[in-house]
Order: C-alpha cells, then sequence, then structure tokens
C-alpha cells in the first residue's frame, strides 16, 4: 500500500494529538514534523518517533508531502494555510481558520480554485452520539426545534496565574472563550440542528482583568514554589465568560454560556435541543450516553453502540456497546473522512467533514458575537 504522507505543522497540545489521530489510520503515514527551528523541530520530531523534521518553507519543498496539518497559534493559519494550498497541498487547518473574515473568504475562495481537500478540525461533531442526533432530527425524531441551551466549561484558566499564549490578542485575536471553545460549541448546534444562526446579543465578562505572566518557561519552576519577582503582570482584554441569546433561523430561540473559568469542570461542553416530539440531551464529559426526554412517555437513555444507533452513525464507532470511546477518537473519525477524500484527490461536492466554508460561517458567527458585545445590542448575522 502507498500510504498518503502527511506533514504536522506545530507540536503544542493539539499537534500531537492530530499525529495520534492520523497514525490510527491505515492509509496515512505522518512522514514529517514542522517547527519554527530546525532545532527544535528535531527535538520534537525525536520525542514523537517522526524521521523527517523540517522548517515551514521546507516542509512545503517536500513533494512528497501530500497533506499539511496546521496546528500552529491562530495567528498563523491564514498565512500558513495559504502558502500550502499554493504548494498543491491539502490542507487541514486548527480553527480558528483565520483571524479575519477577509482572510477567511480568501482561503476559501483559494481552496474551491485548487479543487484541493480542505478541512478544518471542528472535530467535536465526530462524537458518535453528536451525528446520532443530527440524524435522528433528519428523520423528524426531534420534530421542529423550540429552543437550544448550551454551553461549553473549562477551568484551566481559573487562577489569575494561569497563562497561555491564547491569552493574548495578537496571537490569538480578539475574542477568547468564544472563539477557542464557543466555535466548537456553535458548529455543533447548527451542524445537529440544521438551523442558521440568524442574530445574537452577546455579553462577556473578564473575571481576571490582569494576570501573572511567567518570565521563564513553566517548565523551570516544576515543583518549585513561584516568588512574585518570577511574573509579570499582563492586562488582559479577552472574555473568561460569555453569555450569548441566539435567534435562528425557524424564528425560535436559544442560549449559550461559555466559561474558562469553571472550576472543576475540565472541558465540558453541554447540549439540550428541545423539540416538538422530544427532546435531546448530551454532556462531553460522558459522550457515550445520550439523554431523550418525552412529554407522555418515559424518559431515555441511548448507549453509544453501533447496534442501536442509526446506520448513518456506525462508520463514526470502531468499538461495541460499553467499549468506550471518547476525545482521541473524534479526530481519528474526522480524519478517516478527510483521507478517503484525499485519496480519491479532490474536494468532494458536499463534503462530510468541516470545510473551511464552514470555518468561515464559525469566525462570521464570533464575529458577530464580537460586535454584539461591544454594541451591547443585538447583531444580526
Amino acid at each position: 500500500m502507498n500510504k498518503i504522507k502527511v506533514g504536522v505543522v506545530g507540536t503544542g497540545f493539539i499537534g500531537p494529538a492530530h499525529i495520534e489521530a492520523l497514525r490510527r489510520l491505515p492509509n496515512v503515514e505522518v512522514a514529517a514534523l514542522c517547527e519554527v527551528t530546525e532545532e527544535l523541530a528535531k527535538q520534537k520530531a525525536e520525542a514523537l518517533g517522526i524521521e523527517r523534521y523540517y522548517t515551514f518553507d521546507d516542509l512545503l519543498k517536500q513533494d512528497d508531502i501530500t497533506s499539511v496539518h496546521i496546528c500552529t497559534p491562530n495567528f498563523l493559519h491564514y498565512s500558513q494555510s495559504k502558502a500550502a494550498l499554493l504548494a498543491g497541498k491539502h490542507v487541514v487547518c486548527e480553527k480558528p481558520l483565520a483571524k479575519d473574515l477577509h482572510e477567511a473568504e480568501e482561503l476559501v475562495a483559494l481552496a474551491k480554485e485548487t479543487g484541493l481537500v480542505n478541512a478544518v478540525h471542528f472535530n467535536l461533531r465526530y462524537y458518535p452520539l453528536v451525528r446520532q442526533m443530527k440524524v435522528m432530527r433528519e428523520k423528524g425524531e426531534l420534530g421542529e426545534v423550540y429552543s437550544i441551551i448550551g454551553s461549553y466549561l473549562q477551568d484551566w484558566l481559573f487562577y489569575n496565574t494561569d497563562y497561555n499564549w491564547r491569552l493574548e490578542p495578537d496571537k490569538s485575536g480578539d475574542s477568547r472563550a468564544i472563539a477557542d471553545i464557543g466555535s466548537h460549541l456553535i458548529d455543533n448546534l447548527e451542524y445537529i440542528t440544521g438551523l442558521k444562526t440568524v442574530a445574537v446579543m452577546a455579553d462577556f465578562n473578564t473575571v481576571h482583568k490582569t494576570r501573572k505572566k511567567p518570565l521563564k518557561p513553566l517548565e523551570t519552576y516544576s515543583g518549585k514554589m513561584l516568588q512574585p519577582e518570577d511574573y509579570a503582570d499582563v492586562e488582559i482584554t479577552t472574555e473568561d465568560h460569555a453569555n450569548v441569546l441566539l435567534k435562528f433561523d425557524n424564528g425560535n430561540r436559544g442560549v449559550i454560556t461559555v466559561s474558562q473559568v469553571s472550576a472543576g469542570r475540565k472541558n465540558q461542553l453541554k447540549l439540550e435541543i428541545s423539540g416538538s416530539k422530544t427532546t435531546f440531551a448530551w454532556n462531553s464529559e460522558a459522550p457515550n450516553e445520550m439523554w431523550i426526554g418525552n412529554r407522555d412517555g418515559a424518559n431515555q437513555v441511548l448507549m453509544r453502540d453501533p447496534s442501536l444507533v442509526h446506520p448513518e452513525v456506525r462508520s463514526t464507532i470502531t468499538y461495541p456497546g460499553g467499549h468506550n470511546e471518547g476525545f482521541g477518537d473524534t479526530s481519528k473519525q474526522l480524519f478517516k473522512e478527510v483521507y478517503a477524500a484525499v485519496e480519491a484527490g479532490k474536494q468532494p461536492e458536499n463534503a462530510p467533514f468541516p470545510t473551511f466554508a464552514d470555518g468561515y460561517r464559525e469566525l462570521l458567527i464570533c464575529e458577530r458575537i464580537l460586535e454584539s458585545n461591544r454594541k451591547q445590542a443585538w447583531v444580526n448575522v
């Protein structure tokens, strides 16, 4: 078998997650790693068991590298995705696709012009019970959508001493919690319901208006107490917490809450979608069960089991019921669909995976949410 050779750019949290998922696909080989310097690339490649390593420009010169995964900080997504497409490489990009709508629009147009496979890593669509909710809605089992309640809660920025590049707008953009995790939530809501968000009303809160940025790499302090002189105070302008009211194109309403300062919530995306026939509820920290609520009968709990879900969902499930699948499996299932397209050599007309156009859509909604918070008013999408 001639495997598709892939280069992965960036080795923070998500780069190695891409690598692990890619290695589970029989038709793919993670052939090369890219970092900002060759020395760092070599160090990371050795740690991850990857033979070849490059800086970005050199990676694009490798003719045998068919596809590139962009796993770098947000401000690099546009330039690196554009360069990869122009070099004739298929591209899987982390979200957000770009820092503004103009950049995202350009990438969508370029991807269409080249015909190359393009995808955005909205992997949380690929929990099997998320797809089950979508298919049940398509089959009429939910009915008309009456209301949506969603939240995405984390605690990794709970303390004012918690610090990361995502706190810096020049690297991450003007929105943090909404752009980082709220984008996954909104993507899932529209994906499941088939509705479009047509207006938003947002209110942001920055809980820690000043944070303490370590002056040296965190590894330096392993097992040690930090002293006041080890920090610099940094003013924070992006949101720790956000509430957003939503209007949908069917005339009904929703509300979402996003927070990165909710103690004990490590990575919890929750959905409750109420329709004219039933209600769906699901929680990503317990992803193998879905609650189905009924007015005139017993409520139900559906286990993630290939023998119980609709046939259209089974391709996202690898193991039998009771053998739990989780976060790492979502990327594998997404990449499985992406690399079927790469093997075919072109972007499918109606791609089953999230594309650059989906990346543009989520960026549009996030920008309107930012505008709404600034104006403290309803803004049309």
